[in-house]
């Protein structure tokens, strides 16, 4: 049998937590993870519903992409539906694990489930993230130096796009003299040392700090280690929201939109004016998204596929490109398909279930 935590460990691979905007409540939400896992329930949105459904088919684990809880709770009295959610799952032992922001900000996650769905091609990140690079600087003796730079890169550092192990070496003296409590590789205590040492850089991921310096110090030959990190400000090209692709054909602009009506199973889209040309370059960000507007402008996108958008959030169209709002829920709608999916791959002990029920709460006549 395996345990719960089992379970949020292959989740975290599919969609690190680090990965999650700020604003975000990712993670298990409800439950105790040192629990057996009779069963994995796959949804949308965690309802009451949900509850029902994963205690008919003996699941202990509800797995969805909105979180039920995403803002403070200072009472639970079962006023609402978030909380007669909460109240049903710990009732019946039941956890609550939700990925969100993590798969939407991951490059096989939401918004290349989107754009597959959409047979796009040549996809990458629409909004790179910031403020997730670190670089770390460290400094050894040239018989050291391969073994440190092959435990950085199995921690996971020196990934950059779509090359790994990279490194950044070059030679230099260092100086050092040890104290009476010093135990030193190289010469005595008091003995002022100056050897030739390989200093060694590589970036990372910030959410891999604590794995890159335990691979550090354990593999460095110093007593001592020398090292800085740094913030960097370069964008992570391979995470972020949203994401842009073309069409293997252009197309004109309602046979596109009817196309993407179909495909996303889409009751209703709202859209901008039509501009009156043939569409190729799309960009894509499922749920709301009215905040990239201007990166999918700047993009070159023809169309922008979204959901949520107001009134006056049309003008910002401007002529450049034809904004469609698709509906939040039908923009998001085959995530749940591609967690059963993945989670399936991993796991081969117990049921992995997806969630007959729809929890689109917008409905149209």
């Amino acid at each position: 049998m395996s345990k719960i935590k089992d379970i949020l460990s292959i989740l975290e691979e599919m969609a690190p937590l680090a990965y999650a905007e700020d604003f975000d409540n990712v993670g298990l939400l409800v439950g105790d993870q040192n629990n057996e896992a009779t069963g994995v329930l796959v949804c949308h949105d965690a309802l009451e519903s949900i509850i029902d459904e994963a205690i008919a088919k003996k699941c202990n684990l509800v797995v969805c992409f909105h979180p039920i809880l995403f803002s403070g709770l200072k009472k639970i009295t079962g006023k609402d539906y978030v909380e007669r959610s909460i109240i049903k799952a710990i009732k019946n032992d039941i956890a609550i694990y939700a990925v969100h922001t993590a798969l939407d900000n991951h490059q096989n996650g939401v918004n290349k489930i989107f754009c597959d769905a959409l047979g796009l091609i040549n996809t990458k990140v629409l909004v790179p993230k910031e403020n997730f690079i670190r670089k770390l600087v460290t400094y050894t003796i040239a018989e050291n130096a391969e073994k440190v730079r092959k435990a950085l890169f199995d921690a996971g550092a020196g990934n950059i796009g779509n090359y790994e192990d990279c490194s950044f070496n070059s030679k230099g003296i260092g100086t050092f003299m040890g104290n009476e409590n010093s135990n030193p590789q190289l010469g005595e205590r008091f003995e002022f040392v100056q050897t030739e040492e390989i200093k060694i850089e590589v970036t990372f991921e910030k959410h891999l700090e604590n794995k890159i310096l335990k691979a550090l110090f354990q593999n460095h030959a110093y007593e001592e280690v020398a090292y800085e990190i740094y913030d960097l400000k370069n964008q992570h090209q391979n995470i972020g929201l949203g994401m842009i692709g073309e069409l293997k054909e252009p197309m004109k602009e309602k046979d596109f939109l009817l196309f993407v009506k179909e495909k996303m199973q889409s009751k209703g889209i709202r859209h901008s004016n039509f501009i009156g040309k043939e569409v190729k370059k799309i960009a894509v960000l499922g749920g709301a998204g009215s905040f990239a507007i201007k990166n999918a402008i700047q993009a070159g996108a023809d169309v922008y596929l979204t959901a949520d958008l107001k009134y006056h959030e049309f003008y910002q169209a401007e002529n450049r490109l034809l904004l469609a709002d698709i509906g939040h829920f039908e923009s998001e709608r085959y995530t749940k398909n591609y967690i059963v999916e993945y989670l399936r791959k991993k796991i081969l002990n117990f049921a992995v279930i997806l969630s007959e029920e729809n929890s689109n709460p917008v409905k149209y006549l």
